[in-house]
């Protein structure tokens, strides 16, 4: 985050009289038109679905439309890989009436969503259903094909360069197409790259002794294509404004002795950003620590992990720790094509303002399966424009101010499963800025006593949820909630405020709320009662035999199939499962194939602590 989150402006007041009173305007238009204009603008003209930038286990649809002023469309997936028979039901896609932030941000009217967990370099038929009681027609069912990308590997076939210290300029300056750069063991110099690779042929530089090659500098990647940067300690940013193909994978980005200022970013892209790009079982080390000095905007923290622009990226089974963001997308006018992207599987510490910051992101982004420990904020999504953008079975514990910031005007995010603990307010977003089309689902909310201030920002007393900006259109539903040590089950949602679970469950959509507190889960759970700090350890967040978050969720098509009690249990964790693997997986990164994935486990040549 870039921006102060005190949203006060007279700009952001008259924005939200404006859509205060949009409504009025609509109806009192609608009353000059004839009948038949009416029914005209409420009838859905369908464009041709598409499945842009397909990433290796998520799809993105996108299917343009016009018309649907009443946006009462629904459009219902069916998908199965090629040439099998049997269908499997998706969600439902996302309706998205068209919208702006700005005078040049601004996204289309349409109907969007997600597949979920596919296979990688599979080919997949979607069937869409749209429904729209307003057409005259009966519904629309249109079929398309797409394909998940596989892992991008060097083929067999690839030529294979050794090279040491000494000779390692020159065969950068002369690599071609399929050409494999493996470098000796030993310290080199940080370099530019100025050849391309090709898609299925790159131009990859490999440590022959993965952890055991130093490049004490900046590696530069501007303008490149499929260029991949494998198993190397780099003491410096890896850069890669407006490329693409790139992939850093199995390598170590060690920033902890830089300054705090000027900041330095781990793996970053400006410009145009990268295209596909891949960036998997990495270690990413920051100099910011775990201080309320470090804490929020203002705070003593600089650099993000992982900080990209560009459609169709992939950042996976990293561990990220000690920087102002961890990861991040860009904002503002730095953002671009911020669609189809993922994010999951992270390992993330010290996120001194966000553990992820996925703000003006553009469509089916997916943050997904990643531990957030001993952060200021869990996820940012500041804002999502227009969306979906989605947030399942991510765990955040010991969050020293709110879990997700939903802040300047965010819309069309998507929470399924996550998993929270954190002193002070439950659920919150302290921004006056609304916040619309939002939905919630089977997530678990704990916060309680030991709120206060902390990097300057109060993070509340305790209460259940604070959501006072939440708009109207926002709907939350069968999540679990808990206010430990403050013996109080209070809130507000909207203009709506509860004093009881039973109040909560009649006046607002979270008619099937649950109480829960820290008897829920397996292991004893310290909650942070007396704040943030000092940092608490990674835990084992999964669910206790027969409590009150098992079999208390709602079902949702291609995020919690397979449950397996009467219905899907809350929180990140499905009773009885492993735990997923958090950061690198075991043998992709040197020193991390540890089988106890409850902490990470520090690569052999370099010490996380």
């Amino acid at each position: 985050m870039k921006f102060s989150d005190k949203s006060s402006s007279t700009n952001s007041k008259i924005f939200t009289r404006f859509k205060q009173i949009l409504p009025i305007i609509i109806l009192s238009v609608a009353g000059f038109l004839a009948p038949s204009e009416v029914l005209a603008a409420n009838n859905t003209t369908a464009g041709t679905p598409v499945s842009p930038y397909p990433t290796l286990i998520n799809l993105s649809i996108e299917w343009p439309i016009s018309g649907d002023s009443n946006n009462n469309g629904l459009v219902t997936v069916r998908y199965r890989k090629t040439g099998t028979t049997p269908w499997m039901i998706g969600l439902p896609l996302r309706r998205v009436p068209a919208g702006e932030f700005s005078a040049t941000i601004k996204w289309a009217n349409k109907h969007s969503g997600s597949l979920f967990d596919l296979l990688p370099n599979t080919s997949y038929e979607i069937e869409l259903t749209l429904t729209d009681t307003d057409n005259s027609g009966g519904d629309i069912v249109q079929t398309i094909s797409a394909t998940t990308r596989a892992e991008p590997v060097a083929p067999q076939s690839a030529t294979i360069v050794s090279v040491d210290t000494m000779t390692f300029s020159t065969a950068a300056t002369n690599a071609m197409p399929g050409t494999i750069l493996e470098m000796a063991d030993g310290d080199y110099s940080g370099f530019t790259v100025s050849v391309n690779g090709n898609n299925g042929t790159p131009i990859v530089f490999r440590a022959k002794n993965p952890g055991k090659v130093t490049v004490n500098g900046d590696i530069i990647l501007n303008g490149r294509s499929y260029v991949f940067i494998e198993g190397l300690i780099v003491k410096g940013t890896i850069k890669l404004n407006s490329s693409e193909g790139i992939v850093v994978r199995g390598s170590t980005i060690d920033l902890r002795g830089s300054p705090i200022t000027p900041p330095k970013q781990g793996i970053v892209s400006y410009g145009s950003g990268v295209i596909n790009g891949y960036f998997a079982d990495n270690v990413v080390l920051g100099p910011v620590t775990w201080a309320n000095n470090s804490l929020g905007v203002n705070g003593a923290n600089g650099g993000d992990g992982i900080e990209l622009t560009g459609p169709g990226n992939v950042i996976a089974y990293n561990y990220v720790k000690g920087f102002r963001d961890a990861i991040s997308t860009m904002e503002d006018s730095e953002a671009v094509n911020q669609v189809s992207l993922d994010i999951y599987n992270n390992d993330i510490e010290v996120g001194a303002d966000d553990g992820i910051e996925a703000d003006f992101t553009m469509g089916n982004a997916r943050i997904m399966r990643n531990r957030i420990t001993n952060s200021f904020i869990g996820i940012s999504g500041q804002p999502t424009l227009g969306g979906p953008a989605y947030y399942v079975r991510n765990v955040m514990y010991n969050l020293a101010h709110i879990p997700f910031k939903l802040y300047r005007g965010s819309v069309g995010d998507v929470a399924f499963h996550n998993t929270v603990i954190s002193s002070g307010d439950a659920f919150a977003n302290y921004s006056g800025a609304t916040w619309s089309r939002a939905l919630f689902r089977n997530n678990l909310f704990i916060g309680g006593q030991g709120g206060g201030s902390y990097g300057g920002f109060s993070n509340g007393s305790g209460r259940i949820a604070q959501l006072s900006a939440s708009d109207v259109s926002n709907d939350f539903n069968y999540d679990g909630y808990g206010s430990i040590g403050t013996g109080r089950f209070r809130g507000r949602i909207g203009s709506t405020s509860f004093n009881s679970l039973a109040e909560m469950r009649a006046n607002t959509t979270e008619k099937n709320a649950i109480e829960v507190d820290m008897s829920i889960f397996a292991n004893s759970i310290a909650f942070p009662s007396s704040g943030p700090f000092p940092a608490l350890a990674v835990p084992d967040l999964r669910l206790a035999s027969g409590g009150v978050a098992v079999n208390a969720g709602v079902a949702l098509a291609n995020v919690n199939d397979g449950y397996a009690g009467s219905a899907p249990d809350l929180g990140a964790y499905e009773f009885g499962d492993a735990l997923p693997v958090y950061g690198p997986r075991p043998g992709r990164h040197p020193g991390y194939d540890s089988t106890d994935n409850t902490a990470p486990m520090a690569p052999t040549n370099i010490q996380i602590q």
